[in-house]
């Protein structure tokens, strides 16, 4: 009986290992998908003509006249629209609220993002509060003060609300006030843009402090002893607390990928960004002579661009045998930063 009963079992257990097999063909199935997937989201997308596109928009809606001359802001509000809708519609869509594989896997897109999303809200900020605004006791525009909170919603939340539906409602927002400002109309309801000098400075103001974060946080890769110098340079400075003289600064070895990618982002975004202003802000810097300088940090972002050739990045020792991608990424930053410095100066002494 007992040999019986062992030969009756034998059945059962094929068919819980056929089971079992079935299962485990389907899971990796599933994870060759989801590797698949990971690699397409993970492309970053491709630059885009500013002029074109905003073209495009106005001639959509009609407000591109027989002079095909887009009036004063438009390009750069337009810009600054695309990036938002870029980061929604590019192929994955908004990843960095993922919960599912494979953008909850995923950490070099989602960074990409985020330095995106950064300048994304320093522009809505700064055209909420400077470009569209005459003087500041001047009333602010119905639509942007909408917007600019939105933009600023947390970047991780799945739902009730979702990042995405709260960005998109602001895209919608920043939609009206650019078709307003397109059409030009005058009265009650107008939208306007100023390219002034001082607008101007404000914003490059806030990206020479991002640019100045993330060059410093790229450096630190390799781990630096940085001295002190909070309160330098003015001897009644003081601060709450007391810190030492000496600090130990090192990027820790799992977010040495996610800032590179910041910085990619963020570079990316900078790029459109300053082209627009360039198209925008013509006059401005043409007669504070600082229209080479903005290029000039406009070439050194790109160089931020370059393909990486590298299946990861690299971490090596500064001079040692493996290349330092952060080190380099560095370089660019940094140099755009002092170019950045130097054209604010530009535009208020020049």
């Amino acid at each position: 009986m007992k040999i019986i009963e062992k030969l009756s079992f034998f059945p059962s257990v094929w068919r819980l290992s056929s089971i079992g097999k079935t299962v485990a063909a389907a899971f990796g199935v599933l994870v060759v998908i989801w590797l698949i997937l990971g690699i397409y989201w993970s492309i970053t997308p491709s630059q885009f003509d500013v002029v074109s596109v905003a073209k495009e928009r106005a001639e959509k809606q009609g407000y591109l006249g027989t002079s095909k001359q887009l009036v004063v802001g438009y390009t750069t509000a337009n810009t600054l629209y695309t990036l938002v809708e870029t980061l929604l519609e590019k192929p994955g869509g908004f990843i960095n609220n993922d919960i599912t594989p494979p953008g909850l896997i995923m950490d070099n897109m989602p960074a990409w993002e985020f330095g995106v999303l950064v300048q994304v809200r320093d522009l809505s900020r700064a055209l909420r509060k400077d470009f569209s605004r005459s003087q500041s006791q001047s009333v602010e525009d119905s639509n942007l003060k909408l917007a600019e909170p939105r933009f600023n919603f947390s970047n991780n939340s799945w739902a009730l609300p979702s990042s995405e539906s709260e960005y998109a409602k602001g895209n919608a927002e920043l939609l009206k006030y650019l078709n307003r400002l397109g059409s030009g109309d005058a009265g009650q309801n107008s939208a306007q843009f100023y390219a002034r000098a001082d607008n101007l400075r404000n914003w490059l103001q806030d990206v020479e402090t991002r640019l100045g974060s993330l060059s410093q946080r790229l450096s630190a890769s390799v781990g630096q002893t940085r001295e002190n110098t909070n309160t330098a340079g003015d001897a009644t400075a003081r601060q709450p607390s007391q810190e030492a003289s000496q600090q130990r600064v090192k990027t820790p070895w799992m977010k040495i990928d996610d800032v590179f990618y910041e910085a990619r982002g963020t570079s990316w975004a900078l790029i459109h960004i300053l082209k627009a202003i360039e198209i925008d802000f013509v006059f401005t810097l043409q007669d504070k002579n600082a229209l080479v300088s903005l290029r000039q940090i406009i070439r050194e972002l790109e160089a931020s661009q370059a393909t990486l050739w590298s299946p990861m990045v690299l971490n090596g020792s500064g001079f040692g045998v493996l290349a330092n991608h952060s080190l380099v990424m560095a370089s660019y930053i940094s140099r755009a930063n002092a170019a950045i410095i130097d054209l604010r100066r530009l535009l208020e002494d020049g």
